[in-house]
């Protein structure tokens, strides 16, 4: 997936972020163990002349240059001996004043042979989760406050709902299976969509979520756009929901049918099955109108490869109301 420059920015700058804060802990570790243990820094003082020491004679290319080199060494060797011998001694771990970092295998640059580290990788796949995610706003969207007691009849039912839905993020791989939520409105299935969209994206997947007229829109816009800057923003929000390892397509359905809708919903589907990533739609439709609505190859493709999961019961939003 080519990466956003304006969100790699702003992953970068926030592993930056993390990289200060771990050099400003450890310079906090050094002034602590100096205060308590003097004979360290003064140690550290040493190791700092040698190094100088070391890059005089080699400038200067001495006779003796072998032998001080030698002598450097077994004299530096000596002092890291005595600095490690009092770290532990003093109960410190044995690597408390080495360099700290979040992630040992890029040591918190984001890069690895010039390739993109899978800590910068996630922290960029935040920022795209963000950026697509205007659905996650409300800030309750967890599994913890989903209410199954609203259910009354139907809570077997929507139990078993909720327990797959947690299950499925928090095992979320990119081989995970795409899914089809169905019901009547106000069963709960935007608010679990969100719930797995927020435990998937924490775990370092890029997640888009959005609704079907929102998403759909972007594809028209993308193709007719007078504006040079509308069509270049929708082109980046369309290869986003193209590329992203979870697609959340919110409320199918609702959104104008016209042939363009139709293309859009179809290119959409059909891309993402064919590269293999993972999608979720929610619907008040039912298979019928599924049916009368839309095209016999997006049916297929649902029919074929989203696994089901039927939201029943009454709307709890009026059933809110009424408590």
């Amino acid at each position: 997936m080519a990466l956003d420059g304006k969100l790699l920015a702003r992953a970068r700058a926030k592993l930056a972020d993390i990289h200060e804060a771990n050099l400003q802990e450890q310079e906090n570790r050094l002034r602590r163990i100096y205060l308590r243990i003097p004979e360290i820094e003064s140690i550290d003082a040493q190791l700092r002349l040698h190094m100088t020491e070391l890059v005089r004679i080699t400038i200067s290319r001495d006779d003796n240059l072998k032998l001080r080199l030698e002598e450097l060494e077994k004299e530096n060797l000596e002092l890291q001996a005595r600095r490690a011998e009092l770290i532990v001694g003093n109960g410190y771990a044995e690597d408390w004043l080495e360099p700290i970092y979040s992630c040992p295998e890029c040591r918190d640059t984001g890069y690895i042979e010039g390739k993109v580290c899978s800590c910068l990788r996630r922290l960029y796949n935040k920022e795209l989760t963000e950026e697509l995610g205007v659905l996650l706003r409300s800030g309750d969207e967890c599994f913890d406050n989903f209410d199954l007691s609203l259910y009354g009849e139907t809570r077997f039912a929507m139990e078993f709902v909720f327990n797959t839905c947690r299950t499925y993020a928090n095992e979320f791989s990119k081989n995970s299976m795409n899914m089809l939520f169905q019901g009547g409105t106000g069963l709960g299935k935007t608010f679990l969509s969100a719930c797995i969209a927020r435990v998937v994206a924490e775990k370092g997947f890029s997640v888009c979520y959005d609704t079907a007229v929102s998403a759909l829109e972007a594809f028209e816009m993308r193709k007719f756009a007078r504006d040079a800057e509308a069509a270049e923003a929708a082109s980046i929000k369309v290869s986003r929901m193209l590329d992203c390892d979870l697609m959340i397509l919110d409320d199918l359905g609702t959104e104008m049918t016209t042939s363009v809708s139709v293309s859009a919903l179809y290119t959409l589907i059909n891309t993402r099955l064919v590269n293999g990533k993972t999608t979720i739609i929610s619907t008040n439709l039912s298979d019928e109108e599924l049916k009368k609505r839309y095209t016999p190859q997006i049916c297929s493709r649902i029919d074929g490869e989203f696994t089901k999961l039927p939201f029943v019961g009454q709307d709890i939003r009026k059933i809110k109301k009424e408590i």
